[in-house]
């Protein structure tokens, strides 16, 4: 599985990325504008590590192993302090705190994963192929009509109804991969947000009632969403290879649209036969399955 990665890795390349942040917002800050005088001529654009560090309050020794990229911590009084001597905005000292790996700064992004007015509209325009808008934590905030036929009963957490759900009715064919991805999302977007009762409720849950996710949550695996092969299996048509596509949306707090695509015309035509059914048949299907396997005799 090449999208997912350990977090040790992850960490190591916060910590670079750290370091040529620091360095490349330290060259665009002049003495000049910080009320130093200018001194003798300088090598490199910029303030000086060890001015960086007066200004600040903190030890030039501690400011240069944090723009070395050693493994140290950093608290948040100190990046407070490093920020405003450099002068980042928002959205830079937002950045700053997560290569740092400080998850409780305020999220720059709109709050509380408001969706921006034309993507409810842009999803139904999609239609017939099924697209939902998905946030960090798997709660489906829209969808469009195919969505909602292919995939039925997962309107509310994606996550939670892949997990609880029997395989021999889960619309999300999956195999260990695609439990560990997901999983995997999941992990690489908690750190964001490990200070919300609402992910913690939701990580809690799923521990206890899925030994699957147990196990996968203590791997520690991380990962972003990447685009793949999907099957689908509906009770009334069966499965459907399927593109799936994922597309960030920045402005929604880290959320993704998936887009479901047929692999081919034999799929495609699966899909269009399903949605063509009308809720009747395709409710019959659920209501058979479920008196053959799931009726208590």
């Amino acid at each position: 599985m090449r999208d997912v990665v350990g977090v040790g890795t992850v960490r190591e390349t916060k910590r670079t990325q750290l370091a040529e942040f620091l360095k490349s917002r330290r060259a665009r800050i002049g003495p000049d504008d910080v009320g130093l005088p200018p001194g003798p001529r300088r090598r490199t654009p910029g303030l000086r590590r060890e001015e960086v560090a007066q200004i600040s309050g903190i030890g030039i020794t501690w400011y240069t192993w944090l723009e070395q990229g050693r493994p140290i911590n950093a608290s948040v009084q100190v990046l407070d302090a490093v920020s405003r001597t450099l002068r980042l905005d928002p959205a830079e000292r937002a950045h700053l705190y997560r290569l740092a790996d400080l998850p409780t700064v305020p999220n720059t992004t709109v709050a509380d994963a408001a969706i921006p007015p034309g993507v409810p509209l842009i999803l139904e325009q999609l239609d017939p192929l099924p697209a939902v808008l998905v946030s960090p934590k798997f709660d489906v905030l829209a969808h469009n009509v195919a969505y909602r036929t292919l995939f039925p009963c997962f309107t509310d957490n994606v996550l939670r109804r892949v997990f609880m759900t029997p395989d021999c009715c889960n619309p999300y064919a999956h195999n260990a991969d695609d439990l560990r991805r997901m999983v995997a999302y999941l992990r690489g977007a908690y750190a964001k947000h490990a200070d919300d009762p609402t992910w913690q409720s939701l990580v809690n849950e799923l521990s206890t009632d899925s030994p699957a996710f147990a196990a996968l949550w203590a791997s520690n695996d991380v990962a972003v969403p990447v685009s793949l092969i999907k099957e689908a299996q509906h009770l009334a048509i069966g499965s459907i290879t399927m593109h799936l596509t994922n597309l960030s949306l920045p402005l929604t707090d880290g959320a993704w649209v998936q887009i479901f695509t047929p692999v081919d015309e034999a799929q495609g035509a699966r899909l269009t036969t399903l949605l063509a059914m009308t809720d009747e048949q395709r409710h019959t299907a659920w209501v058979d399955h479920v008196a053959r396997w799931h009726t208590v005799s």
